[in-house]
């Protein structure tokens, strides 16, 4: 059957910290995917128990975060036997977690930021990174410099009550790579303005400068892409996703995490990276719809 004779149901909103991003992800993902003449519904998830409707064909998730990107919802879709855009779940729950992929990079032989769960009950020792074990788009990402920030990093981790992961601060220039299939695409640098990259920075206007590509000489940008590709194999993640780096002055890429449900906003990097090779977004997300459908679960 021709994909544009199937019922796809876009899934959208969710219950997450990242619930605005997925809402712009997703009226993205619909319009491009209508613009090319295919069959899309919407559906905004409010709830866990949400409905399918009874003719989906394929499930395309604009989801992101907590059930939407750390596997909950791919293990109830494959229990259900249907069809669904991006990793399954596993990949998906172990990518959510970055103490369990930092393992898994690590024994893949990809370098990672030293670092652990850390205890609250344990000081900060600046500079370090403290930010959550389950989170996506940098949400409770705190950057600690110096003593100062210790305070108000120990408050939004207590806020956010969830476990924390503490890393080094890497110093360097900050990438991302988006994956397609199984290649690497075109390397993001991210330069935020007056500011660490955190969550505003990510989905605010004019917060951050984007050089795509990054200006890395051939065989530097190629070990990038290598490292980001190594990074999603490591995981098991199929179809697409965003490996988020650090290129140190040494030019050894440190692997940060990998996102297995990138947004798809208009700021967003996939997209961005797509362009830069060549495929526009309506394109991009064909490339995304026909992968998922032929990719064996």
């Amino acid at each position: 059957m021709n994909l544009r004779d199937r019922n796809i149901l876009l899934l959208k909103g969710g219950i997450s910290a990242e619930r605005e991003v997925s809402l712009r992800s997703g009226a993205a993902i619909a319009g491009a995917l209508r613009s090319l003449q295919y069959r899309v519904t919407e559906l905004d998830v409010t709830a866990r128990d949400f409905a399918l409707p009874a003719d989906t064909d394929i499930v395309f998730i604009g989801l992101h975060g907590v059930f939407g990107e750390d596997g909950e919802l791919q293990e109830r879709l494959e229990k259900e036997g249907r069809v669904f855009t991006g990793s399954g779940s596993a990949a998906s729950r172990v990518a959510f977690d970055k103490l369990a992929a930092k393992k898994l990079f690590i024994k893949n032989g990809i370098k990672v930021a030293a670092g652990g769960w850390w205890n609250p009950a344990t000081p900060l020792t600046a500079p370090c990174v403290l930010k959550p074990v389950a989170e996506g788009s940098s949400v409770g990402l705190s950057i600690v410099r110096g003593a100062d920030d210790v305070p108000r990093a120990v408050a939004a981790a207590a806020a956010l009550g969830k476990p924390m992961l503490v890393e080094e601060l890497v110093a360097g220039r900050e990438v991302t790579v988006g994956i397609l299939g199984d290649a690497a695409l075109p390397v993001i640098e991210v330069e935020p303005k007056g500011g660490d990259l955190d969550y505003a920075h990510k989905y605010t206007a004019g917060l951050a400068t984007h050089i795509c590509p990054a200006r890395f000489d051939t065989a530097l940008t190629a070990r990038i892409q290598q490292t980001a590709l190594a990074a999603h194999r490591a995981l098991d993640c199929a179809v697409y996703s965003r490996v988020d780096l650090m290129v140190p002055a040494d030019g050894e890429p440190v692997a940060l995490e990998v996102n297995t449900l990138p947004g798809m906003t208009e700021l967003s990097f996939l997209p961005e990276a797509a362009r830069a090779a060549g495929l526009g977004f309506p394109q991009l997300c064909e490339k995304i719809l026909t992968l998922s459908v032929e990719a064996v679960r």
